[in-house]
């Protein structure tokens, strides 16, 4: 350390000890508070303004007795294989990901996409923001990993909404329920940061979530 960040150090280490004790804790409340009222107002941002696109869950039940029910969400877009989309074909866990989806026929989005930057989208196409969790071969199934094929391959991905917070006693009703009757609308924003809007069962609203 130079002289001049030492003395630089002393000087404000100084200042902060004349600070009475109250107003310091003051100020940390105000800056703390400060960060949780951005943070709050960003997801409602999104999910007042974002674009809304649906998408098809594969829910899995576990519990936390802090805050009663909520169910794990895995996406249909949670694993893309990359020789069925357009874009990037390169990614190792930890990458930032941002994949490009589209309305199916039935109206629940598709990957169609997948860049290491966000691409330039417009119709009905969405751009959301995911980081990989695993790249290779081998996939997800019900009875652990498959081999998806010597010539493809394939990414997990997680994009911030794999969690879901329900009422108390209803996670495990939702967990049985026919997957193919659940459904998620997401917000997503202009950045690609997704937030869940709705939770539908066959179509139908079954939870909303507030903006605050």
């Amino acid at each position: 350390m130079t002289a001049v960040a030492i003395a630089r150090h002393l000087s404000l280490d100084g200042v902060a000890r004349r600070i009475p004790a109250t107003l310091r804790f003051a100020l940390c409340f105000l800056v703390l508070a400060g960060l949780l009222a951005t943070m709050i107002g960003q997801r409602a941002l999104i999910l007042r303004d974002g674009r809304e696109v649906r998408l098809t869950i594969v829910p899995v039940d576990p519990r936390d007795l802090f805050r009663g029910d909520y169910v794990v969400l895995t996406y249909d877009i949670s694993e893309i294989r990359l020789d069925r989309v357009a874009g990037d074909k390169e990614f190792a866990g930890g990458d930032d990901v941002h994949v490009t989806l589209r309305p199916g026929a039935d109206g629940r989005a598709v990957a169609v996409a997948v860049h290491r930057t966000a691409p330039a989208v417009g119709g009905a196409d969405v751009v959301m923001r995911g980081r990989v969790l695993y790249a290779g071969r081998y996939g997800r199934t019900a009875g652990g990993r498959a081999d998806c094929a010597d010539t493809c391959s394939l990414i997990g991905v997680a994009y911030g909404i794999e969690s879901y917070f329900v009422p108390e006693g209803q996670g495990r009703a939702i967990e049985t329920t026919e997957k193919s009757r659940l459904e998620i609308v997401a917000a997503v924003g202009r950045s690609g940061e997704a937030a869940i809007k709705r939770l539908l069962l066959d179509g139908e609203m079954l939870y909303a979530e507030p903006l605050y």
